[in-house]
């Protein structure tokens, strides 16, 4: 995994208070402890604390000068200090960090994920730009997807035009950042086309070329995935896209498509999603998938030693008849996790699960849906259970399975009410209320209503509106709720949500499902961050982090490998939270230790 700094930020709290926080790592010892210093114009740096801090990593500090601040910290270990941390300058006027763009004209910042792109242990952010999308559903010419780097700082690194080849919209473009072959910088890998232009303005393919059609779809020419040098957003390697839309022809006309995914005209054939996975336990693999309402393939790729090979190819619609039971399981988004504790990961698609080898662990038969939560839900049971919705109206519309054996330990049904013709829309599974162990879950639309407990007990007829994104934010092991601009507090005594932080001027992206460009815990201790577009200015995103005090003291969570696989997942199609492989919730147990190495020092 990756090797991070202690991703230190300071924030101001105003009246000469300041709120520091900074990362427990996963290879830091055991009793690590830890010097806090302030640093005050030129002068020395004085320590902050009186002993040693062995609980939060996060505090408070006073300053009275009107000179630059700075901080550093250092760990404590038997009493003697390490080497000390990066330096945090404070930024006074603004209780976020701010991070200007060169958003081109007429689009908007929506999705993004972080990734260490130089491998000096501090996050980057890649976020994709996005101008006039559509749907699969919809006719239309989109604008190109663009995808941009940029250091937390604002420091513009590279811009890759996928190309008027490549439709705009939330199924199309799913771009995984993450260090692929543990040489200690991320990579970006994609679906490309021919015009597609790389980071250092390099043509992929056929620079002339377009295939869109008179209503906008693309379902015609080559078909490529790409790598990208995270640091200058190089091509390093392209290669034939797996699976094509027609095995043997790259122009299929509209029945070709329709025999193989289902309809002729673009829906089908064009969902994508994208995940990386721990195959072998060690290192990491891109998953590209392709379809899910019928056919579903998905790809596993290796990057290592400059080269891209093919791993291994599932497809639903070949090989042992047994793979047709994984026909139209898929969701519009898919999580990895080791399920059956063998110590390498499976995918998590839906209804369905692959294993590492690329062959099904099983299907529920439940079919598609919107929402997906995969995690220790139920620190009662062993082993890990999901949380799925099916996006229809039949006797499962809220369901909770073991996720290694797939036995569906509890189900909702859902009910058609007016005009509602899709079933449940979204739903989510977090620890919300301490009366009952383990996550509650609840959901939106389809006639279901009220919370239910991690055993499927109805345990409040009302619920909250918020059905959309999770974030740890203030000081207890609940996770609250993040909605929009605005984080939650699930009131379970009064049944309503209380507001805990509004992030006043910013906006969320794709429309109803009110997501941020990212949360997760890129800075600071283990609780997540929020990043969000300013409203008015499409060159601006700002990165919100708590200063709630905390008595607790966690690895971040970064370094949980279930978290972090989850936050490079995040941004695919309709986003959703991640999760850490353990039970983080009231009542927990001590976490265990990540058992993972990081590369050396370059």
């Amino acid at each position: 995994m990756e090797r991070l700094n202690r991703g230190l930020v300071a924030v101001s709290q105003g009246r000469n208070r300041v709120f520091v926080s900074w990362r427990l790592l996963g290879t830091d010892p055991d009793g690590v402890a830890f010097n806090l210093y302030r640093i005050v114009g030129g002068a020395a740096p004085v320590r902050v604390n009186a002993a040693p801090l062995t609980e939060a990593t996060s505090t408070s500090d006073s300053i009275y000068v009107s000179a630059p601040v700075a901080y550093l910290v250092r760990g404590v270990v038997n009493g003697v200090e390490l080497a000390p941390s990066e330096r945090y300058t404070l930024r006074r006027e603004t209780p976020y960090l701010s991070l200007r763009l060169r958003t081109p004209d007429g689009y908007t910042p929506n999705d993004g994920t972080v990734g260490d792109l130089d491998g000096d242990g501090a996050y980057e952010l890649v976020v994709h730009q996005v101008g006039r999308g559509r749907d699969n559903s919809q006719k239309g010419v989109t604008t190109n997807p663009i995808l941009e780097a940029y250091r937390l700082d604002g420091t513009f690194l590279w811009r890759i035009d996928l190309g008027k080849n490549i439709r705009e919209g939330a199924h199309y473009t799913q771009f995984i950042v993450y260090d692929l072959d543990g040489d200690g910088r991320a990579e970006v890998a994609c679906k490309t086309a021919d015009g597609t232009v790389d980071g250092v303005g390099k043509v992929i393919g056929d620079a002339n070329a377009d295939f869109r059609n008179g209503d906008g779809y693309v379902l015609a020419g080559p078909e490529y995935l790409t790598i990208f040098d995270g640091r200058t957003g190089a091509a390093l390697a392209t290669t034939n896209f797996i699976p094509p839309r027609h095995p043997t022809s790259l122009a299929p006309t509209a029945d070709q498509i329709k025999a193989i995914w289902g309809d002729g005209y673009g829906n089908r054939v064009d969902r994508f999603l994208a995940g990386v996975a721990y195959l072998d336990g060690v290192h990491p693999s891109l998953i590209m998938t392709r379809g899910y309402y019928t056919r579903a393939v998905l790809t596993a790729w290796d990057w290592r030693g400059g080269k891209l090979s093919r791993r291994w190819t599932f497809d639903s619609d070949s090989g042992p008849e047994s793979n047709r039971a994984y026909r139209g399981q898929g969701n519009h988004q898919l999580a990895v996790a080791d399920v059956d504790g063998d110590g390498r990961d499976e995918i998590v698609f839906g209804a369905a699960t692959i294993d590492d080898d690329g062959r099904g662990l099983y299907s529920t038969g439940l079919g598609h849906g919107d929402a997906l939560h995969v995690s220790d839900l139920d620190p009662d049971r062993p082993g890990l259970e999901v949380f799925d919705i099916q996006e229809r109206f039949d006797d499962a519309g809220a369901n909770f399975r073991d996720a290694r054996t797939g036995e569906v330990l509890w189900k909702k049904a859902s009910v058609k009410a007016g005009e509602d013709g899709e079933g449940p829309g979204r739903g989510n599974s977090f620890d919300v209320d301490p009366r009952t162990r383990g996550a509650e879950s609840w959901v939106a639309g389809a006639g279901l209503h009220g919370i239910w407990s991690a055993k499927g007990a109805l345990i409040s007829e009302k619920q909250p509106t918020a059905v959309n994104f999770g974030v740890w934010w203030d000081g207890d092991l609940l996770r609250e709720l993040l909605d929009k601009n605005v984080v939650y507090k699930w009131n379970w005594t009064a049944e309503r949500m209380d507001t805990l932080f509004v992030a006043t001027g910013a906006a969320s992206n794709n429309g109803t499902k009110s997501t941020p460009v990212l949360s997760g815990d890129i800075l600071g201790d283990w609780r997540e961050e929020v990043i969000l577009r300013v409203a008015d200015d499409p060159r601006e995103l700002r990165i919100y982090t708590t200063t709630i005090p905390t008595r607790y003291r966690f690895t971040t969570l970064m370094h949980d490998p279930v978290y972090r696989l989850g936050i490079a997942w995040q941004n695919v199609a309709y986003n959703q939270p991640p999760h850490v492989s353990y039970y983080l919730g009231d009542g927990m147990a001590a976490p265990p230790r990540p058992r993972i190495f990081v590369p050396g020092p370059r």
